[in-house]
């Protein structure tokens, strides 16, 4: 089957009858939830900034401190991000850490180290390979702007703690799945990996109403 660069609801919609019939469980959360969303973001420098500021916190928060951001700086442009200072930042809710991780990639783009539109062409390996070079980018932020501004249909972000509490949920695990054992699992949604993150996201945000599907649905299930 050929799957094009970059996911469309077309492919979505395919991706996820094609998971569904693999995987009861998935059946299951989309038989009771209905399809997630595209989860899309806009490729380029606010988008990158915005998923440095969610590592390691919660979204509410960095989509406060975001938000603030906007506000204070109307363009969101690398040149414009730069003008603040330590204060001006800290009293949006930037850490000293996510500072220095911002500024690094404000600089970046601005010298020419980082062009985030050419990199839209590129494949996965050599845009993993340039966005890591940036201080204060890793895998997971990584995988979540191919994820979710590329739009790349077989990405798994296998440092995610959602994605591991809604698997040890789903699958009822005794234990939450390392980052290694949620990958080896991930292997088996190949080429559809990103569709089955999109998959348990919409079961970790929506999980007591699935439970309460579940719960409805058992007594008939032999």
């Amino acid at each position: 089957m050929f799957i094009s660069e970059s996911l469309t609801q077309e492919t979505l919609a395919c991706a996820l009858m094609e998971l569904a019939n693999r995987d009861s469980d998935f059946a299951h959360v989309l038989e009771t939830l209905g399809s997630p969303p595209m989860w899309e973001r806009k490729a380029g420098f606010p988008t990158l900034l915005r998923i440095i500021l969610e590592q390691q916190v919660s979204l509410a928060s960095a989509r406060a401190i975001y938000e603030r951001l906007c506000a204070m700086v109307v363009t969101l442009t690398p040149e414009n991000f730069l003008t603040l200072d330590d204060i001006e930042l800290k009293a949006i809710g930037f850490s000293r850490q996510k500072t220095v991780y911002g500024r690094a990639l404000a600089n970046a783009i601005i010298n020419g180290q980082l062009d985030l539109v050419k990199l839209q062409t590129m494949d996965e390996t050599t845009i993993r390979t340039e966005l890591k070079r940036i201080k204060g980018i890793g895998d997971w932020t990584v995988d979540i702007y191919l994820l979710m501004a590329l739009q790349r249909p077989d990405v798994f972000p296998k440092g995610d703690l959602a994605l591991a509490i809604a698997l040890q949920k789903l699958k009822k695990l005794s234990v939450r799945p390392t980052p290694e054992q949620l990958e080896a699992v991930a292997e088996n949604w190949r080429p559809w990996r990103a569709i089955a993150a999109r998959i348990l996201w919409h079961f970790y945000l929506n999980y007591p109403t699935y439970r309460k599907g579940f719960e409805k649905s058992s007594p008939s299930q032999t």
